[in-house]
């Protein structure tokens, strides 16, 4: 599972992310990871991951408030891999409703809601299946039906239905995956999803060690 060239990828401190797990997680598959909260330094990286836990309105800030939002969008626009985990993955669409809501960092389009409590107990904290609905490098070699550990209270409506690689069913289809060029983003805990999720971060830096020759 290691990758064939050690990278250094970024993992974005701003206060409201799970952050050594995903270092832990990076270092086994062979990565560098570098957790920092100097935009300069993760800039340097060959790639970045956004974690997140809490709320999106104050995570977004949090974001703002550091440069961590326009560094960003500037090494997506140079062709760097970034992921966006759970919170991290919801703060890429526009924005969300959640608590006085906020802007996300439009890196993809579409909008943040609260699971209906019809689907089920809010949030869901559990284990659920992958349904793929398309290929991707996010998700090559991981099982359709594997299952990966979510723990949200809110669900992405994605702009483009093609930027969905994988859904899963909480009392009906919920977006669990999705892939735009060098933007990737997952709802739930790769970290916390055993060997699949370690996978996930696997291909991620395969992504990133292959921006870098590109």
């Amino acid at each position: 599972m290691n990758v064939t060239q050690s990278v250094r990828v970024g993992i974005c401190d701003y206060g409201v992310g799970n952050l050594r797990s995903v270092e832990r997680a990076l270092r086994a598959c062979g990565a560098d990871p570098v957790i920092s909260d100097d935009p300069e330094r993760l800039a340097g990286c060959d790639g970045v991951v956004l974690p997140g836990v809490g709320a999106f309105a104050v995570a977004a800030g949090a974001l703002r408030e550091r440069g961590m939002d326009a560094m960003i969008r500037e090494m997506v626009a140079r062709g760097r891999p970034l992921l966006g985990v759970c919170l991290g993955f919801q703060l890429l669409f526009d924005e969300s409703d959640e608590g006085e809501g906020g802007a996300g960092l439009a890196l993809l389009p579409g909008q943040v809601r609260r699971i209906d409590p019809s689907r089920g107990k809010v949030p869901q904290i559990g284990w659920n299946r992958l349904a793929m609905t398309r290929s991707s490098t996010l998700l090559d070699g991981v099982a359709d039906g594997e299952y990966m550990y979510f723990v949200h209270a809110y669900a992405v409506t994605p702009g483009q239905r093609t930027d969905v690689v994988a859904t899963t069913d909480y009392g009906g289809e919920l977006v669990a995956v999705v892939e735009h060029d060098n933007v990737h983003g997952a709802q739930f805990h790769p970290e916390k999803s055993g060997s699949a999720g370690l996978r996930v971060y696997a291909n991620f830096a395969a992504r990133c060690a292959a921006a870098v020759r590109a």
